[in-house]
């Protein structure tokens, strides 16, 4: 399976965001489409999305996931039953073919009618999105997942936009926990959207407090009806190798 055989595609591209390939994935109800993707995936990622209560989750687990095998199938040129998933420690995915990790990183997340796919070459990568919705327990979620700073801020913001500023930032956190990879063990409150970002910015560079020699990129996207982020580990670039030549020290110069 590629995409050429899909019979009706339910993702689009949206462009590179964060260094990563990103592309929207419509999770609106549509059985064919739905029969298609749960014929996509395997015995095994069936009884997961089985596991899910409620339509609407299964119904996006199984679109992400089968959008998600069929752009790493063309990028990475394989068969659909060449491809699988193994999970980090903390549980985050990663694609196998033919047995072997596959060198790309990916991640999904998806939230309402949308759905959000990332693919990167390298590094370690990490997206969320959240359907614009109004939230009725926005207090409590302020004081659990931010920062005494972050808070007030949130707090000086006029009531008719605090909702939007809540999910730019609550995007952010969640990217950045999935891409460290380190599930629950790690606080979102523990450390702070970059402030670029939080005074309206639309990408920065953050360094977790608890690792401050890894970078990473961080890019918030949104539409009418969801706010999104993604952040994509920025890998050193190894500096030049000297030839013999130029590694000698010039002498026999005359004045």
């Amino acid at each position: 399976m590629t995409t050429s055989s899909v019979t009706g595609r339910w993702w689009s591209p949206v462009g590179q965001v964060a260094g990563a390939v990103i592309s929207h994935v419509d999770l609106s109800p549509h059985p064919p489409r739905e029969a298609e993707a749960f014929s996509w995936l395997d015995e095994q990622e069936r009884v997961r999305a089985g596991r899910f209560i409620g339509a609407a989750p299964r119904r996006g687990f199984a679109l992400c996931r089968a959008a998600l095998r069929a752009l790493l199938c063309d990028e990475l040129g394989c068969r659909n039953e060449q491809l699988a998933f193994g999970a980090s420690e903390h549980g985050k995915p990663f694609a196998i073919v033919q047995g072997l990790p596959a060198r790309i990183s990916c991640n999904v997340s998806h939230s309402g009618k949308h759905g959000l796919v990332a693919l990167a070459p390298e590094g370690r990568l990490g997206v969320d999105v959240e359907e614009f919705v109004p939230h009725r327990n926005l207090d409590v979620l302020i004081d659990t997942v931010f920062t005494p700073d972050e808070r007030a801020e949130l707090a000086s913001i006029a009531a008719s936009s605090r909702d939007r500023a809540f999910f730019k930032l609550w995007t952010v956190k969640e990217a950045l926990l999935k891409a460290l990879g380190t599930g629950l063990s790690l606080d979102a409150s523990s450390f702070e959207v970059p402030s670029a970002l939080r005074s309206g910015g639309d990408s920065a560079v953050f360094t977790f407090p608890q690792s401050p020699s890894v970078q990473w990129w961080v890019e918030t996207f949104d539409s009418d009806d969801f706010v999104a982020a993604v952040a994509h580990e920025l890998i050193p670039v190894p500096p030049p190798i000297e030839s013999g030549l130029n590694s000698r020290p010039v002498t026999g110069l005359a004045n």
